[in-house]
């Protein structure tokens, strides 16, 4: 009759605890988070993005594409995200491991001496107050998941791993972009550097020119010197450009994850990068943006260590249980020597409410703190899609122009330097002028070409291209 009614008091607190549980923690919902006008000046419902596109088809520079598969390979920050990938797999399974009892075995001999006056039996008993014990058995503990306590801690590892993941995927894509800029930046350096040089060379022969027009009395000694200066001014510049074509070489090698050292590349001229810069929809940033999937994933881990915050207020409802073999001799102890105890607990807090308190309260503004910081994330993921766009339309758009603009400095170099030949009407102060404007704007003009190419890079980055 007791053991009944031990089983159907069992059996009824579970089912209460089971009806109970719906009450305690809450379930997962998306946070809602408004994502119109996340574009500037991008109404377009069309859902075709740049960031579907595998990077190997968006790149067509097969050095290029041979730098940024060696970084995938060897890049160390992205193998540290795998490393962190494998922590929050094991944190997972853990945390499945806690729903099954916990088993354990133990084996021990022990020998005692009893005080004969600690026990205190009348005079003429004799007693035997040496013994020997010999037990072994097994032990098992088991913690019913009846507020959704351990749920929320497997849900939260879950959330963690998935954080994890999509936190390496951003590394995945920024490592791309990283590479393409440097690697464009590069050949930029490389074109100004050959633009430079090819300026110095004419402006070696502007001294000789100046030389020989001072012979002929046509133009005086200080045109002469200002014609040396103008080429120092552009010898002096070659050493920056070296140091610069240095200095981003070795930042590309660190992406890389090799020592310093040359980086075998093209040239500006022939770089082409394939596919319309079609951006899709905002909405669309939740599903292909890394960081932005990996904020909600932070969220949703904080949502569920909430959840886990509120299940302390309730008890905690185990079953234990032990048995064995337990002899004073050995020749008994495979026999009559059979032991064994069970137990039911249920254990309420009573004065940690202040804890447990401060843990829901504290649970609570971290999971809105991951909450402002997915809505921030998904902000600026709008924010570099509207400034990429923008700085390809402004590339694109200043490129006509400075190609007009080169066209008509190098016809007025032309110009004055003839000028200077044949009139008096001119001096060598035009010549210099027009020279150094024909240097800056084809510098410009490299420029502009490597900001339409990074623009593309950066908008295939923003929308979340790269880790398909």
């Amino acid at each position: 009759m007791n053991r009944n009614c031990f089983k159907y008091t069992f059996f009824i607190a579970l089912a209460l605890g089971v009806l109970v549980s719906c009450k305690v923690t809450k379930t997962y919902k998306h946070p809602d988070v408004s994502t119109n006008g996340l574009y500037r000046d991008q109404q377009s419902a069309d859902t075709a993005t740049l960031a579907s596109m595998p990077w190997q088809s968006l790149f067509a520079d097969t050095t290029l594409k041979s730098l940024i598969q060696e970084g995938l390979t060897n890049n160390l920050d992205l193998k540290t995200a795998v490393q962190k990938i494998l922590e929050a797999k094991a944190s997972l399974q853990q945390s499945k491991a806690s729903f099954l009892p916990s088993l354990s075995g133990n084996a021990s001999a022990s020998r005692s001496k009893q005080s004969e006056a600690g026990l205190n039996f009348p005079p003429g008993i004799d007693i035997n107050t040496l013994t020997t014990t010999y037990q072994a058995g097994l032990s098992t503990s088991w913690e019913a998941d009846v507020w959704g306590k351990l749920s929320s801690t497997k849900r939260a590892a879950l959330a963690t791993f998935l954080q994890n993941d999509a936190a390496k995927r951003a590394v995945q894509t920024q490592l791309i972009a990283d590479i393409a800029n440097n690697y464009f930046s590069l050949l930029a350096l490389d074109q100004q550097l050959e633009i430079t040089k090819q300026t110095l060379k004419n402006r070696i022969k502007d001294v000789t020119t100046m030389k020989e027009l001072k012979e002929g009395a046509v133009v005086n000694g200080a045109a002469v010197v200002q014609s040396e200066a103008n080429r120092y001014a552009a010898e002096v510049s070659i050493p920056d450009i070296k140091r610069s074509i240095r200095e981003t070489e070795n930042a590309l090698d660190i992406l890389l994850s090799r020592p310093s050292g040359p980086v075998n590349r093209g040239t500006l001229a022939n770089q082409k990068l394939s596919g319309d810069l079609q951006t899709g929809v905002p909405t669309q940033l939740l599903t292909n943006r890394p960081d932005v999937q990996q904020g909600e994933y932070a969220f949703r881990a904080a949502f569920e260590n909430t959840n886990l915050a509120r299940t302390y207020f309730y008890p905690s409802f185990t079953i234990t249980a032990s048995g064995g073999l337990s002899s004073l001799t050995l020749k008994d102890f495979f026999t009559k020597s059979i032991f064994y105890n069970a137990a039911v607990g249920l254990t309420q807090p009573i004065f940690n409410q202040g804890i447990n308190k401060a843990r829901l309260h504290t649970a609570q503004a971290q999971q809105q703190e991951a909450l402002n910081s997915f809505q921030k994330t998904l902000l600026v993921a709008g924010q570099e899609v509207s400034n990429a766009l923008y700085a390809h339309q402004t590339a694109v758009e200043k490129q006509d122009a400075r190609s007009k603009q080169i066209i008509a400095l190098q016809k007025s170099v032309d110009y004055t330097q003839e000028l200077l030949r044949y009139s008096s009407a001119t001096n060598y102060t035009d010549v210099l002028t027009s020279e150094q404007n024909l240097l800056a704007a084809q510098l410009s003009g490299v420029s502009d070409r490597l900001q339409e190419l990074q623009a593309i890079v950066n908008l295939y980055r923003a929308l979340g291209g790269g880790w398909r």
